[in-house]
């Protein structure tokens, strides 16, 4: 067996010796002392999960002659004609140009204007390695590295060798909020449902509606007429009682604290103010609308920290790349440029810091009809606080003799998550003290003390 092939069969049978752990490594007691957060200052994490694995290798490829006929002999029939890229201003350090999809026009205008970046190769990597190591497979890899529920865990996570329910904005709640009492909105929105992203050890996301409703509650317990009225004054009896069984209580007790939030919610979002920017009708987009709405009501919720997360699925292309991607990456570009406008209108562009993860790359390699799970991919960062118009990190130089395919065109990450991660939470605010908590794996690549922010894409 070639020394790649082992590497892959390793990555993929690791994630078993770790199934057992827990959240042992993470204590409750580590979480119990405040950040040291600027008062008065608002800012907010918006994070995107394109859920299934985005290949990458087609939303942002190289134009450079030399550079696209490898890209274009190594995709073969997924590759992308080099006359329909859209090309991006300036070149990186290394004088190579790039080009994005042709249907992210909206992405083109953001990067050339400054206001969005390209993080190039990030994935999950346990401990720095070189090219050696993957040659030969002695490199330590995350657990369960090709699985899309353990590398969908561990982007949201930040840990990669253990299975853990506690992903790093519930750690950055957990240390920046004393615990929500009754009746209060966390400072993590959810558009998405329960996540993993958002849950501390003592704390929880609040999950929102992008419609009408704005927000879950009792079905008809808001209806107005007099069938309402009786309804909603039943509930309220029955909650006023006090249940003698436990766990009576409790549920008792969350049910009214989730009525409770819900009317603090709904009325706080009144008080956001209006903006003019339209945006389009598709799931992403009106999320994104929801979350500026939210963001205009952050005085209301008396939060000056907060996290957003939305999910777009429909990215595991094992087939149909090319027709599934032009349908869902203008999208993408689009939703990102009505917010960035509704941002800028609301006067908070600066505060507000956008970007995306998945599961993993995929396979610059076809299958015959589309791409494969992968290993490093390409991301977006957008916000008035981002250094945009760069590529940040490392491009690979795309060669079939590359050191970093480990097999089947899978391209080993060159930057890691936790730089990717440090990034951003050194800018929402996080002290180097709290980065072991936080982030417990990112001093393996970055100082928190000294070097923060290693990729240089955050003022």
């Amino acid at each position: 067996m070639s020394s790649r092939r082992k590497f892959l069969s390793h990555g993929c049978h690791l994630g078993m010796a770790s199934a057992t752990l827990g959240t042992s490594m993470l204590s409750l007691g580590v979480a119990q002392r405040a950040a040291a957060m600027t008062p008065g200052s608002y800012k907010a994490l918006v994070c995107v999960l394109l859920a299934g694995g985005n290949d990458s290798y087609n939303m942002v490829v190289p134009i450079d002659s030399d550079q696209y006929n490898e890209y274009a002999g190594i995709r073969s029939d997924l590759a992308l004609d080099r006359t329909s890229l859209l090309p991006l201003s300036g070149s990186t350090p290394s004088g190579r140009q790039y080009g994005v999809h042709p249907g992210m026009s909206a992405l083109q205008s953001l990067y050339d204007t400054g206001d969005a970046a390209i993080v190039a190769n990030v994935g999950t990597l346990l401990e720095p390695f070189d090219a050696t190591a993957v040659e030969n497979g002695s490199a330590t890899l995350p657990v369960g590295l090709f699985s899309h529920s353990d590398q969908i865990a561990q982007w949201q996570t930040a840990v990669p060798d253990a299975r853990l329910a506690q992903g790093w904005a519930g750690r950055i709640a957990d240390i920046t909020n004393s615990p929500v009492a009754a009746g209060e909105v966390s400072m993590n929105i959810s558009l998405a449902g329960s996540n993993v992203f958002q849950s501390g050890n003592t704390s929880n996301a609040y999950s929102v509606e992008r419609g009408a409703e704005a927000a879950p509650g009792i079905a008809g317990y808001d209806e107005l007429g007099d069938f309402g009225d009786i309804r909603r004054r039943m509930i309220d009896e029955l909650l006023a009682v006090e249940p003698t069984h436990s766990l009576k209580r409790e549920y008792r007790s969350r049910l009214r604290n989730a009525i409770d939030t819900r009317a603090t919610f709904i009325e706080a979002l009144a008080t956001a103010p209006e903006f003019t920017t339209n945006f389009a009708q598709d799931p992403f987009s009106s999320s994104l609308k929801r979350v500026a709405e939210v963001i205009g009501a952050r005085d209301a919720l008396g939060v000056t920290r907060q996290t957003f997360f939305l999910q777009v699925g429909g990215w595991d292309h094992h087939d149909d790349v090319i027709e599934k991607q032009a349908a869902l990456l203008p999208r993408i570009a689009e939703g990102l440029a009505s917010f960035r406008n509704a941002l800028v209108e609301l006067g908070v562009f600066d505060e507000v810091t956008t970007f995306t993860i998945s599961d993993f790359g995929r396979t610059l390699t076809s299958n015959g009809k589309g791409s494969d799970h992968g290993w490093g991919g390409h991301h977006i960062a957008m916000g008035g606080a981002v250094t945009g118009g760069q590529i940040v990190g490392t491009y690979p130089e795309l060669s079939a003799a590359s050191p970093l395919d480990v097999g089947r065109g899978i391209y080993a990450p060159t930057t890691p998550v936790d730089a990717y991660f440090g990034e951003l939470a050194a800018w929402f605010g996080v002290a180097p003290s709290d980065f072991d908590y936080v982030l417990p794996n990112a001093r393996r690549f970055i100082s928190p003390e000294t070097q923060p922010r290693p990729l240089g894409f955050l003022g």
